[in-house]
């Protein structure tokens, strides 16, 4: 089968559980198949977010992160059932164990998808023959469906394993850049946000193809180092690893320091929390990291330490964000003794491409209770158009905004 392998160059797979969640309730109760479905939080009072749904609410319109009760409008005979936390990761677990009986080189990337370097599994049958029998051991074993990217790197094949869903197996080899990958609008590539298409269409970027065009300093001066970056993937070149360890080895990025004298003023501590943050949000730019859950450590005079965390319902970046969920944890938690080291720290961390506008899928509780201000927007934008509400706007730029 060698003859199926390149004799320089890699094969990746990019396995993507399709509906992870709700796969997961229907085959722990088939009743449930054919059936429109989202998981989300408090189904008794219809509050909270779609973490995911089947691809028969799909087709009424339902999407993730949509309110419940918006869901609920398109179809009325929505079935919902609440996150098994416990049971998704068990799950998780089989499906990775079942990857691992194919190569040991296996890089997790979230609960529901990862990759494997199959370039020395020859003797296992063809790139092609490997992932069916991945999608059907899955679906034999686990009652799951999954779609699965080929490809030479790991974009490629994360970009492939998107192009075919549910239960598809594509295969993307470098020639097939020019007319696949470049005709693709540019919020369809991995690693672009909303936030990143609006910035590139101020410069004409519409696709893909775009991307590729623009010249390195235009792309520079607009998105920095990661502008290059994506650039260079666009153009089917991306030499990362696929890292088994990468899991363990980026589990947190933190900062911490021991106080030149014990300290009891709050206002003297929230500068050295100001620091703490920025160093953290520092490290974790220039490896590339979001953290999706921020924790604090304070050690007394008496070398008693307490260390308290919270996970974020959208993994940050930013040192103001990251400020902010540390002072909150840092008042909730400090019983006014002299302090004698502060540190801030990251976790759960994961890589920026992937987490553009990613919403924590384990938080849900917490959108639960914004339910009333989801309502309240929609009733605003419907009287008085979409531009009312801005993201991000405090009430002294909105009362001080220019007038058109």
């Amino acid at each position: 089968m060698k003859a199926f392998y390149p004799k320089k160059g890699r094969v990746i797979l990019h396995v993507d559980m399709n509906s992870f969640f709700a796969s997961v309730e229907m085959a722990h109760d088939p009743s449930l198949k054919g059936k429109p479905l989202a998981i989300a939080g408090d189904v008794e009072q219809r509050r909270g977010i779609v973490v995911t749904c089947s691809y028969e609410a799909r087709k009424y319109g339902i999407k993730t992160t949509m309110p419940l009760w918006e869901a609920k409008k398109l179809c009325s005979h929505l079935i919902v059932k609440k996150p098994n936390h416990h049971r998704y990761r068990e799950v998780s677990q089989a499906i990775f164990e079942e990857f691992r009986q194919i190569t040991e080189w296996v890089e997790p990337v979230s609960i529901d998808e990862g990759y494997l370097d199959i370039t020395n599994c020859h003797e296992l049958g063809t790139p092609m023959d490997i992932a069916f029998t991945i999608q059907q051991n899955l679906l034999r074993k686990l009652d799951l469906p999954c779609s699965i990217g080929i490809a030479p790197n790991k974009f490629l094949a994360k970009m492939a394993s998107d192009m075919k869903k549910p239960l598809g197996i594509t295969v993307l080899r470098k020639r097939d850049i020019p007319h696949i990958i470049w005709p693709l609008p540019i919020i369809e590539m991995h690693g672009v946000g909303a936030k990143t298409a609006e910035k590139l269409a101020g410069v004409n970027v519409y696709t893909i193809g775009d991307l590729v065009q623009l010249k390195d300093h235009q792309l520079k001066t607009i998105l920095g180092i990661r502008g290059i970056k994506l650039k260079e993937r666009a153009d089917g070149l991306d030499l990362r690893a696929v890292d088994p360890a990468a899991a363990e080895e980026n589990k947190s990025i933190g900062s911490s320091t021991t106080l030149p004298r014990d300290i009891t003023i709050q206002s003297e501590l929230n500068v050295i929390l100001e620091k703490l943050a920025e160093s953290v949000c520092q490290r974790l730019k220039r490896k590339g990291y979001l953290t999706k859950n921020v924790s604090v450590t304070i050690r007394y005079k008496d070398r008693r330490t307490i260390s308290r965390s919270r996970k974020l319902i959208n993994p940050i970046n930013k040192a103001e964000d990251i400020l902010i969920a540390a002072k909150t944890l840092f008042i909730e938690n400090w019983n006014g003794d002299a302090i004698r080291l502060l540190g801030i720290t990251g976790q759960d961390l994961v890589e920026e491409d992937s987490a553009i506008e990613q919403l924590d899928l384990f938080s849900y509780e917490k959108e639960a209770r914004k339910e009333p201000l989801y309502k309240a927007i929609a009733s605003i934008k419907s009287k008085y158009g979409d531009d009312i509400v801005q993201k991000g706007m405090d009430v002294h730029t909105f009362l001080n905004r220019k007038k058109p």
